[in-house]
Order: structure tokens, then C-alpha cells, then sequence
């Protein structure tokens, strides 16, 4: 007896998962609602690949032989260094960098696709998730900034999320403003305050001013040290967490200039708000910041009430394509999380959770008559319906319509030995035939009635059932 061959398990890797037609069709008409607003503003798509030498993507690189910290990466057979993207923005630098001498400027797109960690998963965190950005790149002032913020909040409002998302907008430059009049001049210092500052909203000023300090031990007694500030240096970040103007700089002349925009456009503070609590990419932007807050509450895995939080963000990035050019160029975009988008509006019931309707599906009643029923199926495709004819093994009645039932069929088409020599169709409209059998509770009674079935003319195929769709 020969040893039987081992089966492989069916299993996916953490952090990933498949997606479903509901999912897709959801989502789906997400980003169809987002490109609407995008393309309304001016921008265009383009579109990049998943890999990119990791030196182009310059981000999570250890002192290693192999670049794999916070990355995918892999070698080509010319010994370099390929990685899977971790975001949109990298790739788009290199793009346009590419293609400086031949692309507008400024240069306005948008991007949609999967971007790809390599960290570890968790609640709501993937290795692999779709993000959809849009960037102006070449554009110095922070009118482009403020145009993103606008935009931001559009997006949201088309997807019906009004009253229910705040846009926060900051500036770096104000932030290291303050962190200089603090005193505070070592980076690793710097980082420490940004962090505590942007724990604002989560532990209050008691909880960043003890970050600032020595740090703050929460109620699982774990520890976490703080940025060693004196009481004199917390005082002045904490005067600015608390509202009081800093001192005039570029970051305030910008957030003035922002705000002013808004104001002459109608974007009140119920939509977009300068806050100085928001802090994001401590080594990465350089001027204005902002971010799309959701603002009902949701409940934690501790069942304890929480805001949603945040779904997207960005800011400008001067430095990011002078990597690749010796001249300065200016650049300021956003992005949104597609996925915890997606989750938000499903808990607000914004976001179509049925399945797309499937096919119609003509049965198969006798095998020799296949070249008919293929006949019926190219007639409805070419009159622009779905259609399919079954393809399985089984001739049961049953189990063909149980196979379209799974499909979400809105019909079937039946033609046996009878309805040919007639030059008739029996349809069965499965919409109506469910809701009629919810009220029928007999199976006697079930049979008789065949409830949503009607006969047609063999040549009426397509206008009846182009007419049953359109009353469904």
C-alpha cells in the first residue's frame, strides 16, 4: 500500500487577508467616491510598482546584509536590493524625480494600491493594506497645504462622514519653535517631547506633563520613561499644548495663511481646526501637518467607549525628492488608511455590505442541448447582462438552482424537453421567490405555487429579463 501524499493546510500568513466580491464591491465604491473628489481638485493618477530598489525607498534600513527591518525585500539575479513599497509617497518622489524635465509643475496626482510591512500584526494591523494618496509636488507655499486639508474634508463629506470628522492641522516649524525656546536640543530629546505632545488627546495635560518629566506608569504598571524635561522647559511646551501662541516663526505665518484660506472658502472649525496637539513623522516632515480625525465613539477591545480616531494624514516633505535632485523641491500630500476607512464607514452605515448581484444563470436541463442554452447566454451578454450558463457536473434541478441562490443570481433561465417543443422559457426570478416563500410554510404548497416563475417566448429572452432586473 502506497503511503498517502500529505496534504498541504490552507492557511494564510498573519498580517494578510483574502477579500470577498462584498468586500471588493464595498470598497470598491470607496475609492470610486474618493477619485471623484480628487480628480475635481485637478489631480491625476499614476501609477507605480510594488517593488522599488530599497535605496530608492530609503526608510527602515539596518546596518545588515540583508535590508529586511520593517521591509519585505528580496535580491534580483543582479545581486541588487528590491523591496516591496511600505507606502506611496517614496515611489512617487522617485517617479517624479525620474521624470522631472518631461512632468508639470507643480505636479498633481493621485495614487490607490497595496503598500507593504513587514512588522509584526496585530488588532487592525496588516502587512499588507491599500492606501490612496494624493500629492502636489513642486508647489512651495502653504497654499498647496491648505488645499489638501480642504480636500481632506471634502472626501470625507462625500462619503457621507459630515459632522463626524474633524481635519487637525499643525506645523513642525511652530514645534521646534517651541522644543528651541524650551531649551531642549538633543534629537533624542526632541523625539521624546514630540511623542508626549501628541499623547494629548489619550492621557490629557497631567499625562503629557509627567512624559515630559520622568516618566508615567499606567494602570497595568508598565513604565514608560520620559523625556527628562526640568519643570521650567516642561512649563513652556506645556503653555503651548494648552493654547497659548508661540513665538512668530515661519510655522505660524503659515498656519495664519492656511487658516485664512479656509475662512474665505467656508471650511469652519467644525471641519477643519489648527491644533497644536498633532505631532506626525518626527523625522520625516517639515512644515505643515494635519490629520482626518473621526470623532464618534466606538468601543475598544476592553469594552470601554473610545473616539475612532484617525484615518489618514500627511503633511510636507521638502526633502524627500532633493535625495534624488541637487535642488530643493517642494512637495506636501496626504494619505488615507483605505482599510480602517472602510471599518468606519461600515459602523456608520456607510458602506454597502450586500453582495453584488451575480449572474443570470441559464440551467443546463439536458446535456445534448448545450449549444442552445450557450446560444441564450451570448444574447444576454451581448445586450449587456451577466449571464452564465452552469457549468457543474450534476444535472439536479435543485442543486443548479442552489448554485445560483450562492451566486446571488437575480434569475434562471430553465429550458427542458416541455418549454422547447412550446418554444417557451420558464424564469425564475430568485428575488421574488424568496420573499414570496417567506410567507409559504408548506412544501406541497411551495411546489404549487412556484412562487416568482413565469413562462416567455423563447425570443423574448433578453427584453424579460431585462425587465426583471429592472424592477428588482
Amino acid at each position: 500500500m502506497t503511503e498517502k501524499t500529505k496534504l498541504i493546510n490552507p492557511r494564510l500568513p498573519r498580517g494578510f487577508e483574502d477579500r470577498t466580491p462584498g468586500d471588493i464591491a464595498a470598497v470598491g465604491q470607496m475609492i470610486e467616491t474618493i477619485r471623484k473628489v480628487y480628480e475635481r481638485y485637478g489631480f491625476d493618477p499614476v501609477e507605480t510598482p510594488l517593488f522599488e530598489f530599497t535605496e530608492t525607498l530609503g526608510k527602515f534600513l539596518p546596518d545588515t546584509d540583508r535590508p529586511n527591518a520593517g521591509v519585505f525585500s528580496l535580491q534580483d539575479d543582479d545581486e541588487q536590493w528590491m523591496s516591496l513599497r511600505y507606502d506611496l509617497t517614496a515611489p512617487l518622489a522617485r517617479y517624479f524625480a525620474e521624470n522631472f524635465e518631461t512632468l508639470p509643475k507643480p505636479y498633481r496626482s493621485y495614487r490607490q494600491g497595496y503598500v507593504f510591512r513587514n512588522e509584526k500584526p496585530g488588532p487592525g494591523r496588516f502587512r499588507q493594506f491599500m492606501q490612496f494618496d494624493a500629492d502636489t509636488v513642486g508647489a512651495p507655499g502653504a497654499e498647496a497645504d491648505a488645499e489638501m486639508c480642504m480636500m481632506m474634508a471634502d472626501v470625507m463629506d462625500a462619503l457621507g462622514l459630515g459632522g463626524k470628522y474633524i481635519v487637525r492641522v499643525n506645523n513642525r516649524k511652530v514645534l521646534d519653535g517651541v522644543l528651541e525656546a524650551a531649551g531642549v536640543t538633543s534629537d533624542e530629546q526632541k523625539l521624546a517631547v514630540l511623542r508626549a505632545v501628541d499623547k494629548l488627546d489619550k492621557f490629557g495635560p497631567e499625562g503629557v506633563k509627567l512624559l515630559l518629566g520622568a516618566g508615567r506608569k499606567d494602570e497595568s504598571g508598565d513604565f514608560t520613561k520620559g523625556a527628562g524635561l526640568a519643570d521650567a522647559q516642561s512649563a513652556v511646551v506645556l503653555d503651548y499644548v494648552a493654547g497659548e501662541p508661540p513665538a512668530d516663526n515661519d510655522g505660524v505665518a503659515e498656519l495664519n495663511t492656511m487658516q485664512a484660506l479656509f475662512d474665505a472658502a467656508g471650511y469652519g472649525a467644525d471641519k477643519i481646526k489648527i491644533d497644536p496637539s498633532v505631532v506626525r513623522g518626527l523625522e520625516y516632515y517639515t512644515g505643515p501637518v494635519f490629520e482626518i480625525e473621526l470623532t464618534f465613539k466606538v468601543q475598544n477591545e476592553k469594552g470601554q467607549d473610545v473616539v475612532f480616531g484617525s484615518v489618514g494624514g500627511g503633511g510636507r516633505y521638502d526633502g524627500l525628492v532633493s535625495r534624488f535632485r541637487r535642488e530643493p523641491v517642494p512637495a506636501t500630500g496626504f494619505s488615507i488608511g483605505v482599510s480602517r476607512l472602510a471599518n468606519a464607514l461600515k459602523l456608520t452605515g456607510n458602506l454597502g455590505s450586500k453582495e453584488p448581484v451575480g449572474p443570470v444563470v441559464v440551467l443546463v436541463m439536458d446535456k445534448d442541448q448545450t449549444a442552445r442554452y450557450q446560444a441564450m447566454v451570448s444574447e444576454l451578454r451581448k445586450a449587456g447582462i451577466r449571464a452564465e450558463m452552469f457549468l457543474g457536473s450534476t444535472k439536479n434541478f435543485g442543486k443548479q438552482v442552489s448554485y445560483a441562490d450562492k451566486r446571488n443570481a437575480p434569475a434562471v433561465v430553465i429550458e427542458g424537453s416541455q418549454e422547447r417543443e412550446q418554444g417557451i422559457l420558464q424564469i425564475k426570478d430568485l428575488v421574488a421567490g424568496k420573499q414570496a416563500a417567506e410567507g409559504i410554510t408548506d412544501n406541497a404548497e411551495w411546489k404549487a405555487a412556484r412562487p416568482g416563475q413565469f413562462e416567455v417566448k423563447r425570443e423574448d429572452l433578453v427584453s424579460a429579463i431585462q425587465k426583471l432586473l429592472s424592477e428588482q
